[in-house]
């Protein structure tokens, strides 16, 4: 049983930094992508970052480019957020998502949810002043 399990949400203040982790397991074969999401309050959940299984692939949302970086242990199966420069409007429950045997090659898929068959119950991240 595929499960993904988030660690790391808490509440800061805008500027500074925060660290997501996401502890995969049950993957008979490695999953090809992981990506994380998030959802604010009455908005659409959104992909924030996703990695592909060699790590040669990488693609982040236009609205945490240059803050946000993803990255990926060896065996793949812990993913980290980790989240520079905080804004409000980062504040959201931030979700892991693991994809299937194949990923689509392309940033609008990758950060897509239909790309994902699995997914974690996230976690709370809040910046506040």
């Amino acid at each position: 049983q595929v499960q993904l399990v988030e660690s790391g949400g808490d509440s800061v203040q805008p500027g500074e930094s925060l660290t997501l982790s996401c502890a995969a397991s049950g993957f008979t074969n490695a999953a090809d992508c992981m990506g994380w999401f998030r959802q604010a309050p009455g908005k659409e959940r959104e992909g924030v970052a996703s990695i592909y299984r060699r790590g040669d692939l990488i693609y982040y949302a236009d609205s945490v480019k240059g803050r946000f970086t993803i990255s990926q242990d060896n065996d793949r199966t812990t993913v980290t957020l980790r989240m520079n420069t905080l804004k409000p409007e980062d504040s959201a429950i931030y979700y892991c998502a693991a994809g299937r045997t194949y990923c689509p090659r392309t940033e609008a898929l990758g950060l897509a949810q239909s790309t994902y068959g699995y997914w974690g119950q996230g976690t709370q991240v809040t910046v506040s002043s």
